[in-house]
C-alpha cells in the first residue's frame, strides 16, 4: 500500500484500492454525462435510481443557487473543500496595464528554435510560435524561420542550429526550452550583435542574451484549487513529464494549492522520465499508462506538466470519465486535441506567447530593461483558462486566491515540500 506524506501526497506508489465516489448535488446546467452517476448491482438499479433520483433533483432545487459560501458562490466537492474562499477582488485588480504605442518592427527578422515537438506540440511550443505569430501580425515583422530538435540530438546539433539562424541574419534569435542552455551560452559570444532570448533558464551571463522565464508555481496553485473544487473522490494527481526542478515548480504549486483549500485531499504525483531524458515531453502512451494508474488509485482530476505526453493524459481522463487539466496552453482549444477537449476542464496558462511577444517589441524598441525580471501573475504571464465553461462558477474562488498571491498574502513556493 501506498504511504501517504504529510497531507495525503503519494509519490509513485504502487496501485491502492479505489475509494468510491459519494454522490453530491450538481445544477443540472453544470452536470457532465457520466460525472455524477452510481453504478449500482442490476437488480438494485431501478428501486436505487428511483430513489436517488428523487433525493437529488430535491436537494439540487435547494441548493442550485449560489449561496455556497464555502466556495464563494461556486459548487465544491463535498466536504472535501474545508477552507473559506477569500473575497473576490474589484474589477480591473491585478491586472497589467498594457501599452498602446504603436511599435514598428519591419525590419526585424526573428529566428525560433524550437523544443522537442515543434509547431503542433499542442503545449509550449505552440505557445512560443503563438508569441511570433502575434509579432507578425501586430508589429510587422518582415521574416521568421523556425526549426525544431529531436529528442536524441546532440549539443553540437542545437549550436549548430542557432549559429546557422545567426550567420543568416536572423535577429532576434529565441531558444524554447531549458535543454538550449549550454548551446545558446556557445554560440551568443560568437554573434555579439544578435539578441537571443531563451525560455525558461536564466542560468546563461551573456550581455545579448535574454532569460524568459515565468513563475509556473502561481498558476499551478490556481489549477490546484480549482482541481479540489472539481474533484468527486477528494483525491487528484499531477503527471510531470522530466523530474527536473523546472516540472518540479508546477507540482509545487498545484500541491500548495490544493493544500490550500482542503485538509483531506489525496494528491498522486508521478514523473514519465527522470532527469536527463527529454522524452518524457514527448511519449503520449507514457502518459496515458501513468494516468491511467492514477485514476485506478482513486484520482478523478489530473493535471499533467507533460508537453505532448499530456494527450496521453487527456486520452486517460476521457476514457475512465475523470477531468483533466491542461498547461502552458489554453488546451481546450487546441485542434491536435479536439476529440479529448470534453474532459480538459482548465490549462494553466504559462504565456510563453507573452513573453515571446514582449521580447520581439523590446527588441524593436531598444528597450530590453523594461521586460520584467520574471513573467508572473502581476504580468498577466501566468493563470488560468475558462474555455468550455467547466470552472465558471468558480472563477470568483480563483480569482480571489490570485489577488492574494499577486498582492503577497499568499507566496507560493517554488520547490516540493516533501
Amino acid at each position: 500500500m501506498p504511504t501517504p506524506s504529510a497531507g495525503g501526497t503519494v509519490r509513485q506508489s504502487p496501485g491502492s484500492v479505489k475509494p468510491g465516489a459519494s454522490l453530491r448535488c450538481v445544477p443540472l446546467s453544470q452536470q457532465r454525462e457520466g460525472r455524477h452517476t452510481v453504478r449500482r448491482k442490476r437488480g438494485e438499479a431501478l428501486a436505487a435510481i428511483a430513489m436517488a433520483g428523487v433525493l437529488t433533483l430535491a436537494a439540487c432545487a435547494k441548493d442550485s443557487g449560489n449561496d455556497n459560501a464555502a466556495s464563494g458562490g461556486g459548487e465544491s466537492s463535498g466536504e472535501c473543500v474545508t477552507a473559506a474562499a477569500p473575497p473576490r477582488p474589484e474589477a480591473g485588480e491585478g491586472k497589467r496595464e498594457k501599452e498602446a504605442e504603436d511599435v514598428d518592427a519591419s525590419d526585424l527578422k526573428v529566428g525560433l528554435a524550437f523544443d522537442v515537438g515543434g509547431r503542433g506540440d499542442a503545449s509550449f511550443n505552440d505557445a512560443a510560435a503563438a508569441g511570433v505569430d502575434k509579432a507578425v501580425e501586430e508589429l510587422g515583422v518582415s521574416d521568421t524561420t523556425e526549426s525544431t530538435a529531436t529528442g536524441t540530438e546532440s549539443e553540437d546539433a542545437k549550436q549548430q542550429r542557432l549559429t546557422q539562424m545567426a550567420q543568416q541574419g536572423y535577429n532576434p534569435i529565441i531558444a524554447v526550452g531549458f535543454a538550449y542552455s549550454d548551446a545558446i551560452d556557445a554560440v551568443a559570444p560568437k554573434f555579439p550583435d544578435t539578441q537571443f532570448a531563451i525560455v525558461d533558464d536564466d542560468s546563461v551571463d551573456q550581455p545579448n542574451v535574454t532569460p524568459l522565464v515565468f513563475t509556473e508555481e502561481q498558476g499551478s496553485f490556481l489549477v490546484g484549487v480549482a482541481a479540489v473544487y472539481k474533484s468527486e473522490n477528494c483525491h487528484v494527481g499531477f503527471v510531470g513529464g522530466v523530474n527536473t526542478p523546472l516540472i518540479q515548480k508546477f507540482e509545487a504549486g498545484f500541491v500548495q494549492g490544493a493544500k490550500a483549500v482542503s485538509d483531506k485531499v489525496k494528491i498522486e504525483i508521478d514523473y514519465l522520465t527522470p532527469a536527463g531524458d527529454i522524452s518524457g515531453f514527448n511519449d503520449p502512451g507514457k502518459g496515458n499508462v501513468v494516468a491511467e494508474a492514477q485514476i485506478d488509485k482513486g484520482a478523478d482530476v489530473l493535471y499533467h506538466a507533460a508537453g505532448a505526453s499530456g494527450k496521453g493524459v487527456f486520452e486517460a481522463a476521457k476514457a475512465n470519465d475523470a477531468l483533466a487539466i491542461g498547461v502552458d496552453s489554453d488546451q481546450y482549444e487546441q485542434k491536435t486535441v479536439a476529440d479529448v477537449k470534453d474532459v480538459i476542464m482548465t490549462s494553466m496558462l504559462k504565456r510563453v506567447d507573452v513573453a515571446v511577444y514582449d521580447f520581439i517589441r523590446a527588441v524593436a524598441e531598444d528597450d530590453l530593461d523594461s521586460l520584467p525580471e520574471r513573467f508572473d501573475l502581476a504580468a498577466d504571464a501566468v493563470g488560468y483558462s475558462t474555455s468550455g465553461g467547466m470552472v465558471d462558477d468558480i472563477v470568483d474562488v480563483l480569482e480571489g486566491y490570485k489577488q492574494q498571491i499577486v498582492d503577497g498574502e499568499i507566496e507560493v513556493s517554488a520547490t516540493p515540500s516533501n
